[in-house]
């Protein structure tokens, strides 16, 4: 199954699409109730990146959270030009999911992943 026209506040790397703002050109692959992929067109525009990270940064000191620096160096690399471009990320750990019957990812990953 192929989802795809996310809302744009969901995809904050993505590229808007030019016919619905409200939406970003981003997809999923979901093969039996479990994702497999996602996708995204690049938002290749720095000052529209440097505005996300600024909005996502008010975002997260009105929830009590502490902000993140702005990534200079990304928004530099977009500045010095990126051609249009796309990517896909396909999850192997879902795909060997999916071939060993495994119920959850702990079961065919190696090592566990903490977020802080």
């Amino acid at each position: 199954m192929l989802y795809f026209g996310f809302p744009a506040s969901q995809a904050a790397l993505a590229k808007v699409n030019t016919d619905d703002p409200q939406t970003a050109d981003r997809f999923e692959v979901y093969y039996q109730g479990a994702e497999l992929a996602n996708g995204f067109h690049e938002l290749s525009d720095a000052d529209e990146q440097r505005l996300r990270f600024i909005e996502d940064n008010k975002k997260r000191r009105e929830s009590g959270l502490p902000e993140r620096p702005i990534d200079e160096a990304f928004l530099a690399a977009l500045e010095s030009g990126l051609p249009p471009c796309s990517g896909v990320a396909l999850g192997i750990d879902r795909l060997l999911m999916i071939k060993t019957g495994a119920s959850h990812i702990q079961d065919v990953i190696n090592f566990t992943v903490h977020r802080a």
